[in-house]
């Protein structure tokens, strides 16, 4: 403390400053009264001005932040939804499964020479495309070689006859002589020997005739059935060989078609598994021509008995009689024609049909309440589906109820709608049909 007192206030420079800035207060002239007056007035003036600011930006936020009531605008009513609708029946539907074929010959053989020789003769039935009956001559091979050898064989037949003759006799001779001991057992023995030898001569000779004889007839090849020539590979005075290829045939009598039938099909069929069971009568239709008026009566009378490896269908057979209508005047059906069979199948009872255009997403379907005419989803579960309707047998689906036919883009659960008449239905389809018509025109 005593070190403080002691202090010399003229030795701090900071001390000095700050005491002169006082005295110089101190030292200031007091302000006269206007002076005062004027002093208050620009401090009031400093003050309201940014008051003033202040309250003005205030005032105007409040005015321009005043909220505009909007009009009311009036609510618009729902939008119905427009739909056609067909009643549903619970009803007994007959299955019928489609399948398509080729037509293919029921029989088919290659003409074929059995003897060498050159071509003499052509029949104009031994074209391609010709048709030709059983027994007709359809083609000649030179013959003189082999009634040559007929007549060789005749001749040695002739002498084997001789020869045997002469055994005979002679053998008849030496046993009478044999019975008065003029001649010797030896002797007698080589008779019957000779006698068994020209025997055989005449059998082998008797071949050799009936081996020309068939020679002879080969040179002639007839037809074996009624049939049609699909092709043919030989030319008249051409010199062929034994096993030479002549053409190709097939029996015009019956024709065959191969249906493949699924394994889900297969249960609501009843197919016969050969000949000896009874016969499906199928109708089939021209694949190539869906407008053509063309209908065939056919029969399926087997099936092959083995699924295919690759698609595991069963393959039934139908047969076609009188294919091309020679004997029934009925239109032609050709080999190799594709061709679509429409096969009876069973009855399933207590059913719905839904059209196909009707099921949405493959399993689902509108409904629509006549009462409250409001429309409504449900699932069904198919038990059989064709290009025209989806079978289904559902306790919940009842007589009189309506089905949405019309395709909707979004249909809300429980949403109102509006059933189309049929009179309208019949006006924009007849307004299509002429649409179409002028645009073709």
């Amino acid at each position: 403390m005593s070190d403080l007192k002691q202090f010399d206030r003229s030795n701090c420079p900071l001390i000095q400053r700050t005491s002169g800035v006082c005295d110089a207060l101190q030292a200031r002239p007091k302000l006269s009264f206007l002076g005062q007056i004027a002093r208050n007035l620009a401090l009031a003036v400093r003050v309201s001005v940014p008051i003033a600011i202040l309250g003005l930006g205030i005032y105007s936020f409040s005015l321009f932040s005043i909220t505009v009531e909007e009009e009311k605008k009036e609510e618009k009513e729902a939008r119905l939804i427009r739909t056609n609708v067909t009643d549903l029946r619970v009803c007994d539907y007959s299955v019928t499964v489609h399948a398509n074929g080729i037509v293919q010959p029921f029989n088919e053989v290659a003409f074929s020479a059995e003897v060498a020789g050159r071509v003499t003769r052509i029949s104009p039935r031994f074209e391609v495309g010709s048709f030709f009956s059983r027994g007709d001559l359809l083609l000649e091979i030179d013959d003189q070689d082999y009634k040559t050898a007929l007549e060789i064989a005749e001749a040695s037949k002739l002498g084997a006859e001789a020869t045997l003759e002469l055994a005979t006799q002679e053998l008849q001779r030496l046993e009478e002589l044999l019975k008065s001991n003029n001649v010797s057992e030896a002797e007698v023995m080589q008779a019957s020997a000779n006698k068994k030898q020209a025997a055989a001569n005449l059998r082998t000779t008797t071949a050799g005739v009936e081996q020309a004889k068939r020679d002879l007839a080969r040179t002639k090849i007839h037809a074996p059935f009624d049939g049609r020539l699909r092709t043919k590979t030989v030319g008249l005075g051409q010199s062929i060989g034994a096993g030479t290829s002549l053409g190709i045939a097939f029996s015009v009598e019956l024709a065959e078609v191969r249906l493949p039938v699924s394994s889900r099909e297969l249960q609501f069929l009843n197919l016969p598994e050969d000949e000896n069971q009874p016969a499906v009568e199928i109708e089939l239709s021209d694949a190539i021509s869906e407008n053509s008026p063309d209908r065939w009566k056919a029969k399926i009378v087997r099936t092959e008995g083995t699924l295919d490896v690759n698609s595991l269908e069963l393959f039934a057979i139908a047969r076609i009689e009188d294919p091309f209508g020679l004997k029934t005047n009925k239109a032609t059906l050709r080999i190799g024609q594709p061709v679509e069979a429409a096969i009876p199948g069973a009855t399933l009872q207590e059913v719905v049909a839904l059209p196909r255009s009707a099921v949405r997403q493959l399993d689902k379907i509108y409904l629509v309440d006549n009462q409250k005419l409001t429309i409504s989803t449900k699932t069904i579960e198919a038990v059989w589906s064709d290009e025209e309707y989806v079978i289904v047998r559902d306790a919940s689906i009842a007589d009189g109820n309506s089905l949405s036919t019309t395709s909707l883009v979004y249909a809300p659960e429980g949403a109102k709608v509006e059933i189309i008449p049929d009179i309208e239905l019949a006006a924009a389809a007849d307004q299509t049909e002429q649409d179409k018509k002028a645009s073709t025109n």
